[in-house]
């Protein structure tokens, strides 16, 4: 067992107690994920797709360099044209490659029409992609950058919730494999990350609400504040719901603790395990039920409510602060029944998992909101009890 570990969000203000007045264009707030061998921003404010191009210029990125700019269907309709026009009008060279985007398509043959596409496009080593959507282009584009000629530069652009706050920082990159979930990839830290909140008109709720697991998932592991500004909201469920005074703040708080994490521990080595929290039987879902059943974020959900009935069952957290954590779920519209599953499939699947350390896997468990502990040996008659339960003890 590692010490409970947390977020350092020290000095971090809460949201504003107002909205600004309507129309207004916040400016753009500017994170650093400070790594020590390649820092890089995250710039995040309203129509900050139109400055896609110059941000990229900014960054050192010679005029006329090709840029390929992958995208899914959905997105492209309602911004691939503003992103190409965005990349020609900073004297860029774009070109815009369509993919299907759905969980089930994060595979290695996904990754490979990317590599097509690049080699049709001849891009160089001094060339860049773009990844314009969800976490799913995210991970696939950046994969495919991390591939390509062994390693050339990608933006990543998330249009998603839970893509702006996780996915796109961080550098992970990867595409599922039969066996489980991303257990194919690498860690390729972007250039820069551009998030408009703006795109999160056309997102589907269900979506917004996925994105709401991983803003859940920061206050568990780090930010208490965090935690109790989401409980003192009356409803999380949708974007007009969470509005346009909290949303900004949300954003900000999760990309901010992300970076913290990051910086701290670039490639996974202690620190940033506790990004996992509610991943590990996530992915178990996510794999078992079949890619697409539950969207990543509500597996995470899901993965969050078993990993408190593990904590409380261990001793090491409060029923008090499990029924906190469930009522902020619940109050996002996300679900907290677990899917009935095989007791030895899940097994088998966890370990299987890219986090098993020396054939023992490594759980996230909270002791308390805003600190977690890291624990390598979890009984397998533990994990069976809870599966069995199937949801959060009642009150």
């Amino acid at each position: 067992m590692i010490p409970a570990l947390s977020i350092d969000s020290t000095g971090a203000a809460g949201p504003p107690a107002t909205a600004g007045a309507a129309g207004a264009v916040n400016p753009i707030q500017t994170i650093e994920v400070a790594l020590s061998s390649q820092p890089y921003p995250v710039f995040i404010g309203e129509g900050s797709l139109d400055q896609l191009g110059s941000q990229i210029r900014s960054r050192g990125i010679a005029a006329a360099t090709k840029v390929l700019v992958v995208t899914n269907p959905v997105v492209e309709g309602f911004y691939g044209r503003r992103a190409l026009e965005s990349l020609r009008q900073a004297e860029l060279d774009p070109s815009l490659l369509v993919l299907d985007a759905g969980e089930d398509q994060k595979t290695p043959a996904s990754v490979a029409l990317i590599h097509d596409a690049a080699q049709a496009r001849r891009l160089e080593r001094s060339s860049l992609i773009v990844a314009l959507g969800g976490g799913v282009i995210g991970d696939m584009a950046g994969f495919a950058a991390a591939t390509w000629l062994r390693g050339i530069a990608v933006v990543q652009v998330p249009t998603t919730l839970l893509a702006m706050v996780d996915a796109s920082i961080g550098g992970k990159t990867g595409v599922n494999h039969p066996g489980g979930k991303n257990l194919i990839g690498s860690f390729h830290q972007p250039l820069l990350v551009l998030i408009d909140p703006s795109t999160l008109a056309t997102l589907p709720e269900r979506e917004f609400r996925a994105g709401m697991a991983e803003v859940i998932k920061y206050g568990v592991i780090g930010d208490p504040q965090l935690f109790s500004e989401l409980e003192a909201a009356e409803d999380l469920s949708s974007l007009k719901a969470v509005g346009d005074t909290l949303l900004p703040w949300l954003l900000e708080r999760s990309a901010a603790a992300k970076a913290r994490v990051v910086a701290a521990d670039e490639r996974e080595g202690g620190l940033r395990a506790i990004l996992n929290y509610g991943h590990t039987l996530g992915h178990v879902v996510e794999t078992l039920c079949g890619y697409g059943t539950y969207l990543h974020g509500e597996a995470v959900a899901l993965g969050m409510v078993a990993a408190g009935e593990l904590a409380v069952a261990m001793g090491l957290w409060s029923p008090a602060d499990q029924q906190r954590q469930c009522a902020l779920i619940a109050k996002a519209g996300l679900p907290l029944q677990l899917p009935p599953l095989e007791p030895e499939a899940v097994l088998r699947t966890l370990l299987s998992d890219k986090k098993v350390k020396s054939g023992q896997v490594r759980f996230v468990l909270p002791s308390e909101i805003g600190k977690v502990q890291i624990h390598n040996e979890v009984g397998s008659d533990l994990i069976r009890e809870v599966l069995s339960s199937g949801s959060p003890r009642p009150e």
